[in-house]
């Protein structure tokens, strides 16, 4: 893909300023072009892959997930040839949308343009084309959704049907429908789960956050988007910590082929007018991501975009994934609205949080902990509250970061007997340098888990019971990757592979953990020493900082604030 130069003085950190997402937008569309049909009412990318909708729906997804990118770059000769597909599509090409579908997603991608290009597209159609292509939409207004973000598809489509008219009853109890639905799993922070359960990833950002905050703005509705814009702001001061300092967003949970879709939220805050993120930092993020793809195989020598992470990598794919899914990143461009005299593009850029200092950040929601460092740009999320056993291993292991992936050989897990399992996770709270956890085991048994951190260096204490004595139990850290280094050191109940045995009340299992890019770090022993205190307590004991005491029970962690040694009432004269 031919960028434009970079601009140093302007975006010191990615060098990418607006012309290159306007580039990269105008590439990925003439990409896409020679794979549309005659009638440009499907695009048949290239691949030996088919989701499980069928080839039709994944040609109709290809002109929906495309038609974004031309709808966020406002590009009038494309949005002609798409035009030219909407009148064949709706004239009986496309597939209906019927309940749970996936026309139904790929009719609220259409509705989205539509309703951002009225003047461009819409208003220019036949009356004839517009009728058919409303009847064809109307279908979404009141097809079932999956419960989850799908309920938002309805939403989506009813807001651009209301917009013009179209059954404006229906349309917007589809809208009310949908945005009462939501309301269930909101949890608070700005988070949601995607979903009945606790499925925390990326779908609060390009999902959750995105369509109701955006048709609370294309309505000029101030109460929505009060309500919606105010719950964005919230979640962008977290957010903008899971970025590392190379670009990469945090390898966790589904459809991670959108790749730099994941910068949709960053894009609507400042779109908005409800983000905490200065605008320079807003850019530096963004662009950090979509550089961080671009230059790592995410574009194939045709210039399309390939279903996987950087390049083809069937291990972040689903059921659903057809060879246009990726196309969902176009998304991404949602910055393109923003006109260019806006102080987003014309800001310097500024660092993101994790270059500017070490920090460990509690998300009480999602009951996470955020771990960073500055000297080497990782940011690792402790994930003692995020299940979905639809799509382990990317969601039940116990940590993450922005430059590993989960690994068929079980790194961060709790492995009871031979069994990984991680089920019926109960978080049981998260603080500063904290956090913990229940979960099911193998065999039925209970892991109580409590990790603490300071820098880079972890402690992971987990505490088995209810197997049956001999039980063996190993203890896994993170899988290493190239140009970084993963340490694994046993303190309590482990041998030097991290294995041990349960014993008659079960065991505690301690380890020394640490994953970093630096290249010659500090012994972890000289870092921080663990000292057992009972059948179920430790003292730990770090080189800089306080000291902490904290006894581990069934389903429970005493002492959950981690109050430094030598301040608890009765713990006087305790060394820290």
């Amino acid at each position: 893909m031919h960028l434009p130069p970079p601009d140093p003085a302007l975006s010191p950190r990615t060098g990418y300023t607006r012309a290159h997402w306007e580039a990269a937008a105008d590439a990925l569309l003439a990409a896409v072009e020679p794979y549309a049909t005659e009638d440009r009412a499907l695009y048949h990318l290239p691949g030996d892959r088919e989701s499980w909708s069928g080839r039709l729906s994944d040609g109709l997804e290809g002109y929906a997930r495309t038609l974004l990118i031309a709808a966020f770059r406002r590009d009038e000769t494309a949005l002609e040839r798409y035009a030219d597909g909407l009148a064949a599509g709706v004239g009986g090409v496309w597939p209906r949308i019927e309940d749970r579908s996936q026309p139904l997603v790929e009719a609220a991608s259409i509705a989205l343009a539509l309703r951002l290009t009225r003047p461009l597209l819409w208003d220019r159609l036949d009356d004839g084309v517009r009728q058919r292509a409303a009847a064809w939409l109307g279908d979404a207004l009141t097809a079932e959704p999956w419960p989850c973000n799908w309920e938002l598809f309805p939403v989506t489509v009813g807001g651009f049907l209301y917009a013009v008219d179209w059954e404006p009853d229906t349309a917007r109890k589809a809208v009310d429908r949908g945005l009462e639905r939501i309301e269930r799993w909101y949890v608070g922070d700005g988070w949601y789960t995607d979903g009945e359960g606790r499925a925390f990833d990326y779908y609060n950002g390009w999902a959750m956050h995105l369509y109701p905050v955006l048709h609370a703005w294309l309505a000029d509705d101030p109460r929505l988007l009060d309500l919606y814009g105010g719950r964005l702001s919230r979640h962008l001061a977290d957010y903008a910590r899971l970025f590392g300092g190379d670009g990469a967003p945090l390898h966790q949970g589904r459809s991670l082929t959108y790749r730099f879709a994941t910068t949709v939220p960053l894009w609507l805050g400042a779109l908005t007018g409800h983000t905490p993120l200065p605008p320079g930092e807003t850019r530096r993020l963004a662009s950090g991501a979509l550089k961080y793809f671009l230059e790592r195989g995410a574009v194939d020598e045709r210039g399309l975009l390939t279903l996987g992470w950087h390049g083809p990598d069937p291990a972040v794919l689903q059921g659903y994934s057809g060879p246009a899914s990726p196309y969902w990143a176009s998304k991404g461009f949602l910055g393109l609205l923003l006109p260019p005299e806006h102080e987003v593009w014309t800001a310097r850029e500024t660092p993101g949080p994790v270059e500017r200092a070490d920090a460990v950040t509690p998300i009480a929601a999602p009951n996470w902990l955020v771990q960073s460092t500055r000297s080497d740009g990782l940011v690792r999320l402790h994930n003692h509250g995020s299940e979905d056993v639809r799509y382990d291993p990317y969601y039940t292991r116990l940590a993450y970061s922005t430059v590993t992936a989960p690994a068929s050989s079980y790194d961060n897990s709790v492995i009871v007997g031979d069994d990984p399992s991680r089920t019926g996770i109960e978080p049981l709270g998260v603080g500063d340098g904290w956090v913990a956890s229940r979960h099911t085991a193998g065999g039925g048994a209970r892991v109580t888990s409590v990790v603490l951190v300071r820098g880079a260096a972890e402690v992971r204490a987990h505490l088995v019971t209810g197997a049956a004595p001999g039980t063996p139990v190993r203890v896994t850290g993170w899988a290493a990757e190239a140009e970084v280094r993963a340490d694994a050191v046993p303190v309590v109940g482990l041998d030097e592979a991290l294995t041990g045995v349960t014993g008659d009340a079960g065991g505690l299992f301690v380890a020394l953990v640490r994953l970093t890019a630096e290249p010659d770090p500090v012994p972890l022993e000289e870092v921080v020493s663990v000292r057992v205190e009972g059948a179920d307590g430790i003292h730990v004991r770090w080189s800089e900082g306080p000291g902490v005491r904290l006894r581990i029970t069934d389903g429970a962690v005493v002492s959950p604030d981690l109050v430094p040694v030598g301040t608890n009432p009765g713990d006087a004269g305790a060394d820290a």
